[in-house]
């Protein structure tokens, strides 16, 4: 392991195929994907784009309108990082430490939503609707 670390190899130096004569050669780690794959979340993305213009074309309003952009907003996002960015194809460590903090913003935006309306509900009730 040192050897093939010591080579610039990494883990991929560990993997060999052995030849007639007992020694180890190294075996290419690079992946390919088919051509089929990009194509279909080509066609994926142009659907969900599609759909996000349907949605002012149409004039879709309200919470209805923002929540059916951002989910095709996600989806898109989701199929860029886990094709084009070959995060479906890594290590799930390394999924999390991506995908993680942007799932915790959501969260934590969704939470400071809540508490902005108990704030105004809790001020309209005790204080009144103002001047």
């Amino acid at each position: 392991m040192a050897e093939a670390t010591a080579h610039g190899q990494g883990q991929h130096g560990l993997h060999a195929v052995h030849t007639h004569d007992g020694t180890a050669a190294p075996v290419d780690a690079h992946q390919e994907h088919p051509i089929k794959l990009y194509l279909v979340v080509w066609a994926w993305l142009f659907i969900l784009s599609a759909c996000s213009y349907m949605v002012d074309y149409f004039g879709v309003h309200g919470y209805l309108r923002w929540t059916l952009i951002l989910i095709f907003m996600m989806l898109k996002a989701g199929l860029i990082v886990a094709v084009f960015m070959h995060m479906a194809w890594e290590r799930l460590a390394l999924a999390y430490a991506i995908i993680l903090p942007p799932v915790l913003v959501l969260v934590f935006t969704l939470m400071m939503v809540f508490e902005a309306d108990y704030t105004l509900f809790t001020r309209l009730v005790y204080f009144g609707n103002g001047p």
